[in-house]
């Protein structure tokens, strides 16, 4: 259900997460948000990081914006981005202690992928796995209270959990992740039940699996299937995003060069959303061709602002790589977003408020090549410069 995208061309975004200030030193520590906001510290902290973050975004002149992830501690190499889940599901305990996750991809130490992979000491997989206090959509309620624009919500996939942690007790992995999407479904109902009107799941393994080849236990099918269950009834509630790269820990790649989709855009067409984004920008928009001709059932989001790079992308060259994806998709079938989040360690609040600023003001400049309303910018208006 197109909710937030409608009636607007070229629809602005980022993927999640945002840098946080140097103030909110707080953390969840595994509390569910609703102890943790009975904190009278965490929760003025917390509010106030939200509050923050929402204006900048909306300083930049995006349309659908996020809470930058706020729920997200300060682990190293964005471990919270599967930990804040599995930290709340019944059906984990422990942690993973073993040298063996931090050689994955051929990590060695002395290398920064090493000590991030090193630090995922994440609770394994012990029992069934059940329901817990994720309250996605109390999360929301605390932003959206805050601004009249979409605040969009995301979540780590099922599928992509299952990838990641260790598992002592499913002798089938499919029943493992089976019994994730099914956990996560409830919880992602929850949240539209709550209000929430676009929210985004975040990489289904289906489009890496390609480069895992050596799983026979798993497939292309099996992962779409998978996927598609974990949100069933979804897109009858709201706006559906599926948001894909690859990888994000510490600014970092997961893998030693840059990947095509191309292998399996044919399966990730047939993912049950409204919008699927892509990363485009760090890899100078190499599969556009193949997502515009392969890509036809949900809209397409591009990413034009490299996430791993402090350089901030001038108007141009955003504008540039829109108009080489219009050669290739239809401008009401696009939407404009960042390769991935902005993270926690590795850029500053600076760089991803003038990146936010950089996309909004290349997408512009198409609109008006276009005819089309541009967004406004209340970050270049120079009534409110501080120079004389």
């Amino acid at each position: 259900m197109y909710t937030a995208t409608k009636n607007i061309v070229l629809p602005t975004t980022i993927t999640g997460s945002l840098p946080r200030p140097g103030w909110f030193t707080e953390n969840f520590g595994g509390r569910p948000f609703r102890v943790a906001m009975t904190d009278i510290n965490f929760r003025e902290q917390y509010l106030d990081n939200v509050s923050c973050v929402l204006r900048d975004q909306e300083r930049a002149g995006l349309d659908i914006i996020t809470d930058g992830d706020a729920r997200f501690d300060t682990d190293v190499g964005g471990r919270s981005w599967v930990g804040y889940v599995v930290q709340r599901l019944e059906g984990f305990s422990g942690y993973e202690t073993s040298k063996i996750h931090a050689k994955w991809g051929g990590s060695v130490p002395g290398e920064i992928m090493y000590e991030v992979l090193e630090a995922r000491m994440l609770p394994r997989v012990t029992g069934k796995i059940g329901a817990g206090p994720l309250e996605y959509g109390q999360l929301w309620r605390a932003a959206q209270q805050m601004t009249d624009r979409p605040v969009k919500f995301g979540s780590i996939s099922a599928d992509c959990l299952e990838s990641i942690v260790s598992n002592e007790y499913y002798s089938d992995r499919k029943n493992l992740v089976h019994d994730l999407c099914d956990v996560m479904n409830e919880e992602f109902h929850k949240l539209s039940d709550a209000g929430c009107r676009i929210f985004q799941v975040e990489e289904p393994w289906v489009h890496r699996f390609d480069f895992h080849a050596d799983d026979g236990e798993m497939s292309m099918e099996f992962y779409v299937d998978a996927f598609n269950r974990s949100v069933e009834g979804l897109r009858d509630k709201l706006e559906l995003w599926c948001h894909t790269c690859w990888g994000n820990p510490a600014q970092q790649r997961f893998y030693e060069s840059h990947k095509s989709y191309e292998p399996a855009l044919e399966y990730m067409n047939n993912l049950d959303v409204d919008v699927l984004t892509f990363e485009c920008a760090s890899t100078n928009g190499m599969d556009l061709e193949a997502i515009g001709r392969q890509i036809t059932k949900p809209k397409i989001a591009i990413g034009v602002i490299d996430h791993r790079n402090l350089q901030v992308e001038r108007p141009e060259q955003v504008a540039d790589l829109i108009r080489r994806a219009l050669m290739n998709i239809p401008a009401e079938r696009l939407c404009i977003s960042t390769d991935c989040g902005f993270g926690r360690e590795g850029m500053s609040r600076r760089h991803a408020f003038y990146k936010m600023v950089a996309l909004v003001r290349g997408t512009n400049i198409v609109r008006k090549e276009l005819g089309v309303p541009e967004a406004r910018i209340p970050a270049t208006d120079e009534g409110f410069t501080l120079a004389e």
